[in-house]
């Protein structure tokens, strides 16, 4: 079994550099087979401009404030010394304190040091506030608990900062601002922060509704389960359950929850996840993803409408979003694909996929792997196939190697910066 594991992943990975090839997503306008694959261009932020386009301390950047972190605080164990000699720490406290920081933060700083030598060659990158135990910074500043650092080039160059600003993006860090003339601000998330691992999923306790009759729990489904979906017109149909794309067996998260009044229905999901939205107004008489959009969750808003199952089970309806709340829940994270990539969680149509705004590409993305899951179950007949692995915990294999191409491929706005969580280098 091990071995036909082995080959059935090599076998896929290929299929899917076929397609890749052929399709041009690897070379581009202009590239083709074997050619070097040209930088992406990189454009300098703006003075004022924030990265992403939200508030520091949302669960779209940074997350929350969590407390203050003295010498003598318990916390003070989560603080690192980067002694990187790479960059230049301005330490006019002479204490150190601006070398402190968490692990993120760190990795984040010595990506982007290497960065900057191979953007301007001579040049370091210099940090002048790292962690700060004095009180000098906002109340509830990040500088506080070592999640954040302002940054300018040795040189103290401005007219590099813009571009600066720019590479520290393209490093990681989770929120970035050109605040002031003299320096770039920079954050992350907490090292054990529910946003920073909230990924695109549902709780444990979301149900689907079977074929033979009645719910299951999404986090009981497993092969051969038929559960309702919806195909492009939003017509109702029962779909196979391929596997889990996600699997978190009682983690902590944080949910965004959907709540519609007519007809009635609540659905509690992770912020990359998507969610189909019907036109306003009527623009379009299609009910299902051909007739609306998908949204991430975290963008849906109320008044928007998203479609629910009607009474009697047969159709589904628009339904205008009463309320949207956050709430955090220890019942586990599950992210089932279906063959139809649609699924309707608590009676809301959702997307299977999450991370890319984009549900068809999502879909076609995930073609190989319907394809060989289907090959493999002709083969195996009555057998688990062994591309499902739905008892494996954590993200799929399949979605990692998705993402990693979708890094390379795409820029960096394209994808959620919730979506997925990288390991820290």
């Amino acid at each position: 079994m091990d071995e036909m594991l082995l080959l059935t992943r090599i076998l896929l990975v290929g299929f899917i550099c076929a397609l890749l090839v052929s399709s041009g997503l690897t070379c581009g306008p202009g590239r083709g087979i074997g050619k070097r694959r040209h930088p992406k261009k990189l454009t300098p932020l703006a003075y004022k401009q924030f990265i992403p386009n939200v508030a520091e301390k949302t669960l779209g950047a940074s997350g929350r404030y969590e407390g203050k972190i003295t010498r003598n605080s318990e916390r003070f164990k989560e603080l690192t010394p980067n002694y990187n000699p790479d960059i230049i720490f301005k330490d006019e406290e002479n204490t150190g304190a601006d070398r402190l920081m968490t692990q993120r933060c760190k990795d984040k700083l010595n990506a982007l040091a290497i960065s900057v030598m191979n953007q301007w060659p001579g040049v370091k990158l210099r940090v002048t506030e790292g962690w700060d135990e004095d009180g000098h910074h906002s109340e509830e500043s990040l500088h506080y608990e070592g999640r954040a650092v302002d940054i300018t080039t040795s040189d103290r160059d401005r007219s590099k900062y813009g571009m600066l600003a720019r590479l520290a993006v393209e490093a990681g860090f989770d929120w970035v601002y050109y605040e002031s003339k003299a320096h770039i601000h920079c954050s992350v998330k907490a090292e054990n922060s529910v946003a920073a691992k909230s990924g695109g999923c549902f709780p444990g306790s979301a149900t689907v509704h079977l074929e033979h009759g009645g719910t299951k729990l999404v986090k009981d489904l497993s092969p051969g389960d038929r559960v309702l979906a919806a195909d492009a017109d939003g017509r109702l149909l029962y779909s196979d359950f391929l596997a889990f794309l996600d699997r978190e067996d009682g983690s902590r998260k944080l949910f965004y929850v959907i709540e519609t009044r007519q007809p009635r229905a609540r659905l509690l999901l992770t912020a990359a996840h998507l969610l189909f939205v019907a036109p306003q107004h009527n623009q379009s008489q299609v009910l299902g993803p051909a007739g609306g959009r998908a949204l991430y969750a975290s963008r849906v808003r109320p008044g928007q409408r998203v479609y629910v199952l009607g009474e009697g089970g047969r159709q589904l309806l628009p339904a205008a979003v009463h309320r949207v709340t956050l709430r955090e829940e220890a019942s586990g994270a599950y992210a089932p694909l279906t063959a139809q990539g649609t699924i309707l969680i608590n009676r809301v149509l959702a997307s299977c996929y999450a991370v890319i705004e984009e549900h068809g590409w999502a879909h076609w993305a995930f073609a190989p792997f319907r394809l060989l899951q289907g090959l493999l179950a002709a083969i195996c007949p009555g057998g688990d196939a062994p591309v499902t692995a739905t008892a494996t915990t954590g993200v799929h294999w399949y979605s990692r190697l998705l993402y990693r191409i979708g890094s390379w491929v795409l820029d960096g706005d394209a994808l959620h910066p919730l979506g997925m969580v990288a390991p820290a280098s």
